[in-house]
């Protein structure tokens, strides 16, 4: 049987400086984490012990296989909602907490939001007058320049990877119809007539399988770090899904992706092959093709759109769902929550997609922006309509045209609210959050699967978490009770 899935979303946010001389996007990202960090009750770094990018699925490992040593010099801290945010290659990147439900991951991907909302305010308290560090949500610069939204699903590592790779990438190409955050203009062809895509991160993958995440970027990346027990686990890392401000895009991305995963791990994905002949070129058409009617050509010679590869899926998934329930999502309820809303949205979009206006982003992008052009008189290529549609992507409430739209929710704002500074109680997130949070002064660092504490003696003590579903709520909140130090923490698991 399938395992239960986990889940984590890592979003990297671009990085402007207005009003400022030193536009160095590496700097602006120290000073809005340092700001935020700053007006907390501590910080506690980031662990690279374990870190080990270079590791490839298909049994080898790169050279140079450590943590970039820019990384380990920049600021990178753990935050009590058991979050990592830091810099990355020169932007400001919030890690979510290990998550059990897609609904659980919403809120605390919109809980990101909010912790860059009030980096910003505080950055703007230590900047000269005048001057302001300006966060979006998107994935590229309009320079050629594209940035990442990564996801990662638990997996069982008894699927062979070869199996993996090659039948999720046509559900990684044909998602995009309802994941895309819309974009107007084509970087990957300076040339082309500028026109809206579905996606911003399309025209930026050059490869079908490979290990790089910034270059001769892959559909499926072969990155083998489970941060968990290697002989048990992987950890599938999708780096082809936009940053998406709508909670339904959200919800639908990382759902429908562990519905498609639990098919797979039970061998029951289609009766049919889905393999595509050619997916660096069908990510490329799905996205331009905003009549979703191009055809995608199968190894087999058949040809589906991405709509009919979804409607697969979807079929596929409700028997599924019938036959054996959806607990693995992380309750069967969510699963089939998110289940009816993919019937929906796909029904939406193969009839009127201008009905998802409050569901997913491309389509309220799109409308937004054809509604100003059709005002103004303009076309696509007016830099208003550019500046517009970077606007969309503003972090700050007052300034996001996004914001303003009337986009439906999946989560409430106490929810997100709570989220900002408490992990989910369901996963080792909530371990990991309750030692920051008790004893914070004791953690000398952590990462994903492990905390170090010093507690007044040599040596320091480090504690391991392989378990993603451990270190949960209820199994460690018998230990917090009545522990008034990290010394009794540690005595009482050691016992």
């Amino acid at each position: 049987m399938a395992i239960a899935k986990v889940y984590g979303i890592e979003t990297e946010y671009g990085v402007q400086v207005v009003g400022g001389a030193d536009g160095n996007p590496t700097t602006a990202s120290s000073v809005l984490i340092n700001s935020y960090v700053a007006q907390l009750a501590g910080r506690v770094g980031w662990d690279f012990e374990d870190e080990s990018p270079g590791r490839d699925a298909r049994g080898f490992v790169r050279d140079g296989s450590m943590a970039p040593e820019v990384e380990t010099h920049l600021v990178n801290t753990v935050l009590t909602n058991g979050a990592r945010f830091y810099v990355d290659h020169a932007h400001p990147e919030y890690s979510s907490p290990e998550c059990a439900t897609p609904v659980q991951l919403v809120t605390h991907d919109r809980a990101g939001e909010v912790v860059l909302e009030r980096a910003m305010t505080a950055a703007r308290r230590v900047l000269p007058p005048g001057e302001e560090i300006v966060v979006y949500k998107h994935n590229s610069d309009g320079k050629g320049n594209s940035y990442g939204c990564h996801e990662n699903y638990l997996v069982d590592r008894a699927v062979p990877f070869a199996r993996l790779a090659r039948e999720v990438t046509a559900h990684l190409v044909t998602r995009q119809v309802y994941t895309g955050a819309g974009k107007v203009g084509c970087e990957a062809d300076p040339e082309a007539p500028t026109a809206f895509e579905i996606t911003q991160r399309a025209d930026f993958f050059e490869e079908e399988i490979g290990l790089e995440t910034t270059l001769k970027r892959p559909i499926v990346n072969t990155r083998d770090e489970p941060h968990a027990d290697a002989t048990k686990y992987r950890r599938l890392h999708v780096i082809t899904g936009d940053a998406n401000l709508a909670e339904v895009a959200t919800l639908l991305k990382v759902g429908v992706t562990a519905l498609v995963l639990l098919l797979l791990e039970d061998d029951l994905l289609s009766e049919r092959e889905l393999v595509l002949a050619r997916p660096v070129q069908a990510m490329r058409s799905v996205s331009h093709d905003l009549t979703l009617s191009e055809p995608l050509e199968l190894v087999s010679g058949e040809t589906m759109t991405a709509l009919e590869v979804q409607w697969e899926l979807y079929g596929a998934a409700r028997k599924y769902a019938e036959e054996r329930g959806l607990e693995a999502v992380g309750s069967d309820a969510e699963g089939r929550l998110v289940l009816d809303r993919w019937e929906s949205v796909l029904a939406g979009l193969e009839s009127e997609p201008s009905t998802l206006r409050h569901e997913l982003d491309w389509v309220a992008k799109l409308e937004l922006i054809d509604a100003y052009c059709a005002r103004h008189g303009c076309d696509l290529s007016d830099h208003r309509v550019a500046a517009l549609d970077l606007q969309y992507h503003d972090v700050r409430p007052e300034r996001s045209l996004f914001r303003h739209l009337k986009m439906e929710r999946v989560v409430d704002e106490d929810a997100v609210e709570h989220a900002v500074t408490s992990a989910p109680r369901d996963t080792r997130a909530y371990f990991r959050g309750e030692c920051l949070k008790r004893f914070g002064p004791a953690v000398v660092a952590a990462n994903w699967d492990s905390i170090v504490f010093d507690v007044g003696a040599d040596p320091l003590r480090r504690v391991p978490m392989m378990e993603p579903l451990r270190g949960s709520a209820a199994y460690v909140d018998t230990l917090f009770e009545g522990c008034d130090s990290a010394a009794e923490l540690l005595r009482r698991l050691g016992a």
